[in-house]
């Protein structure tokens, strides 16, 4: 089973890519999606967040509020650094147990890590293949701003954490352009997709 690292900046389509992958038969983990929950759920993390950001992130109830945790991790590159040294190891450690998981099950042949930070967080030295999705500025700003989440400045300083576009592209196996239609992204995706498997 081939492991895939999926990775694109905000408003490039990663999440769209994901789900066609998923259609073309590939099992994805969610990276993101899967830190959250760890966030969550794991107790270790909420007190070293706390340790490392201090109580004014948590709710009144006691749990971390990824809003208030966005706010600060999100000011600069230093304290992005800081929340990421803290996440990752725990999120490998799922990738790795979800992967032998699947591995086992034998029903897929592609296992798909869906991660906004593939090389920011040295995830892609674990993968076979690194895709990344790349978009016009102009239209990535366009669609995260159609999500209503996160305001111009938000998303711009967001675009500023990461790795330059082009840095990325250069390190990618494969670059998909997105500037198209849905269906384009369907026939680019299908291409790597076949080509792999």
């Amino acid at each position: 089973m081939l492991r895939i690292g999926l990775t694109g900046g905000i408003g490039t389509g990663k999440s769209t890519a994901s789900k066609i992958l998923s259609d073309l038969g590939a099992y994805i983990f969610d990276a993101d999606k899967e830190a959250k929950e760890i966030l969550l759920s794991n107790e270790t993390i909420k007190n070293e967040l706390i340790s490392e950001f201090g109580s004014d992130i948590m709710t009144g109830d006691g749990k971390v509020d990824n809003n208030k945790l966005a706010r600060v991790a999100f000011q600069d590159q230093d304290h992005q650094l800081r929340l990421n040294t803290i996440i990752h190891p725990y999120v490998f450690k799922e990738i790795d147990k979800c992967f032998d998981k699947e591995l086992e099950n034998g029903n897929h042949d592609v296992f798909v890590v869906d991660a906004a930070l593939i090389y920011e967080s040295g995830a892609d030295t674990h993968m076979d293949y690194v895709i990344v999705i790349t978009t016009l500025i102009k239209i990535r700003m366009e669609r995260a701003l159609a999500r209503e989440t996160l305001s111009r400045e938000e998303i711009l300083k967001r675009i500023d954490l990461q790795w330059p576009e082009e840095e990325k592209i250069a390190l990618a196996d494969f670059v998909v352009h997105n500037d198209g239609t849905e269906k384009e992204l369907k026939v680019a995706l299908s291409d790597i997709y076949n080509d792999l498997v």
